[in-house]
């Protein structure tokens, strides 16, 4: 986990018109990522539509992304599954790649461990994977408190931050401020990433990051080079592109933003919406408004 820090780009899947993915386009997408600057791979999350794996395609998948990375930048492996047991067996598949930390989405179904069984559950899972663990704290009916997420990482050595999603910047505000130093807070709050590093976000793992690498790595640059007014200008300009794609069928236009940059990424596994004509449009306007074509 200490290696990761700056731009971790949420890689996307390619999947085909059939469903099967498609490995091929898996390397030219890391190599895309990379010539844009990018600190950081992390794949099988919800931009790489990790919820729609089955267990042997998320295996190969993880391989082919290590594969491609060859130990350039870190590979975070992105884990979304309901019970204990199947974040086990997914850790443990990834373990010969030596990932750099598993980040691990709490139970995304309608019920809700209590406190205790959440310590329990990510204990049991660094116990038998012995890798470090990032929780993604997403999920709307399954989101954990601040308090909660400071006694996980305070009683379960192995965890070691947290990738801190939606809106609200006054729980990322709280959790960074009350994280222990060796706890790492990254921001997943895509519209805010400005105010989230001088908060002290030690980076970012977002789907803007996907769908806009170059822009992304500047405005994470200008921050740490303290250029105000460059970080607010990229900030400025990188709104509209989160109000195009952070929809529910994000997949899709994130995958169109990197179409229309040249990479051909494949489209989202069905039932995800496909991008509609009109979204399309508004993905175009973001990405002429950021130069990006």
């Amino acid at each position: 986990m200490s290696e990761l820090k700056g731009i971790i780009a949420p890689f996307t899947t390619p999947f085909k018109e059939s469903g099967e993915i498609n490995f091929d386009l898996v390397k030219p997408q890391v190599d895309w990522l990379l010539e844009n600057g990018v600190h950081g791979l992390a794949a099988g999350g919800s931009t790489g539509e990790g919820h729609a794996l089955e267990r042997d395609e998320y295996k190969t998948l993880m391989e082919e992304t290590s594969k491609a990375i060859n130990n350039r930048v870190p590979l975070v492996a992105g884990i979304i599954a309901n019970s204990t047991a199947e974040v086990i067996a997914r850790g443990k598949s990834v373990k010969h790649l030596d990932v750099a930390a598993l980040q691990i989405t709490p139970p995304n179904y309608l019920f809700k461990p209590d406190d205790d069984a959440m310590v329990e559950h990510f204990r049991e899972i660094h116990a038998a994977c012995d890798i470090p663990i990032l929780i993604y704290n997403v999920v709307p009916w399954c989101y954990l408190s601040p308090e909660l997420l400071l006694r996980i990482m305070d009683e379960v050595k192995g965890v070691l931050g947290v990738k801190q999603s939606a809106g609200d910047m006054k729980l990322f505000a709280n959790l960074v401020r009350q994280a222990k130093p060796e706890n790492q807070i990254f921001s997943a709050v895509d519209a805010m990433l400005y105010s989230s590093y001088t908060l002290g976000a030690p980076g970012a793992i977002a789907a803007i990051l996907t769908a806009a690498p170059g822009p992304s790595v500047r405005l994470w640059n200008a921050v740490i080079d303290k250029d105000w007014d460059t970080a607010l200008d990229l900030h400025e300009r990188l709104m509209p592109l989160w109000d195009a794609i952070g929809v529910d069928n994000m997949p899709s236009l994130c995958k169109y933003a990197q179409q229309l940059q040249g990479l051909d990424a494949g489209v989202a596994r069905r039932p995800t919406s496909p991008a509609t004509e009109e979204q399309k449009q508004i993905v175009h306007s973001a990405l002429k408004n950021l130069d990006l074509i």
